[in-house]
């Protein structure tokens, strides 16, 4: 019975991957399709595979796909790190905007490009290592403060510890902003909303290695993940090091979520959407969760990004803002079910 209850699992986890990949594919003719210059599906077709004009490939290859691959990686990321803090902290609400990760992150870089221009190669490649520093001391400061001796770290508590530090951080970026140029602080503003601004190829290099070496490291340690859902003291029992896994989970959760800020600007939700939807779909297992998870974050992300770029041309919304549309109404809903 048991290998009939995992095959069966594996089958519908594999469907699911399907789904996703499909939604993906989809979503992405779509994105390709769509803005302010039309192409249509033939002529985007043409210019992928080598034809189409001087003009076409430098929209296609120059300004819509360098966004749409990192609208995927920037989903995947947030979507991973949200299900790593939610596994570890057993709380449904953790996601690394609400903690306020991402405003740590979102700080450092701002500290940063007040003295640096923003699209300089170098910048760019250093943007994510900076904004990975931000979120760190901005996680250590919340789980320190959220942390009480012989109780750990309660639900609730890292919950309101987080949304505390993340308005005072959000308080310190508007002074810092404050004292910008007016061509810094126009970049801040548009990054402030979660808009997918680093749209070239210099940023998808930037941000990839953090993706494809965190990602997969996240799923290896699965059953650690699952093991820590089942209680401090049967983990224990069970030979787990809870410390030691739960700090590199954490540190594994920080980088992936500082540097998608560092590219992605300050996107909420989608690391409290994407973990919920994953789970109503295929359960809490973590060796399926985790990636499904960072397909389903993808998805959205891909989606909301294309609906902003097209619901009022030639006026752009950013993808934050279309995601904390259909984020905060879910988050309240979280919160209302919530027995903590």
């Amino acid at each position: 019975m048991p290998e009939f209850v995992t095959r069966k699992k594996t089958v519908r986890f594999i469907a699911i991957m399907v789904i996703f990949a499909a939604l993906i594919v989809l979503a992405l003719i779509i994105s390709m399709n769509t803005g302010f210059i039309r192409l249509s599906p033939l002529e985007v077709m043409q210019t992928f595979f080598g034809g189409g004009t001087a003009k076409q490939q430098l929209i296609l290859f120059e300004f819509r796909l360098p966004r749409i691959v990192l609208s995927l990686l920037i989903g995947a990321g947030l979507a991973t790190a949200g299900a790593i803090l939610q596994g570890i902290s057993r709380n449904a609400l953790a996601d690394p905007g609400i903690l306020g990760i991402n405003a740590g992150a979102g700080l450092m870089v701002i500290v940063y490009i007040s003295f640096f221009p923003a699209k300089e190669s170098a910048s760019v490649a250093l943007m994510p290592f900076l904004a990975l520093v931000g979120a760190a001391a901005t996680a250590t400061i919340i789980f320190l403060l959220a942390y009480k001796k012989g109780q750990g770290t309660s639900p609730v508590r890292l919950i309101l510890v987080g949304i505390a530090i993340a308005a005072a951080i959000s308080a310190a970026t508007v002074v810092l902003s404050l004292r910008l140029n007016p061509q810094n602080y126009q970049f801040v503003a548009i990054w402030l909303a979660g808009s997918i601004w680093g749209s070239n190829w210099t940023f998808v290099l930037s941000l990839l290695p953090w993706i494809v070496v965190l990602i997969p490291l996240t799923i290896m340690k699965a059953r650690v993940l699952n093991i820590l859902n089942l209680g401090d003291q049967l983990a224990t029992g069970l030979g787990t090091s809870i410390a030691r896994e739960q700090i590199w989970l954490i540190a594994a959760a920080v980088g992936l979520a500082g540097s998608c800020v560092a590219a992605g600007g300050g996107i909420g939700f989608v690391g409290l959407i994407a973990p919920h939807i994953a789970r109503r779909l295929i359960g809490p297992a973590h060796q399926f969760l985790l990636p499904i998870s960072a397909l389903a974050g993808a998805s959205l992300l891909l989606v909301a990004d294309t609906l902003g770029r097209t619901i009022m041309q030639p006026t752009e919304i950013p993808t934050g803002i279309v995601v904390a549309v259909i984020g905060a109404p879910y988050f309240l809903y979280l919160l209302a079910k919530s027995k903590a």
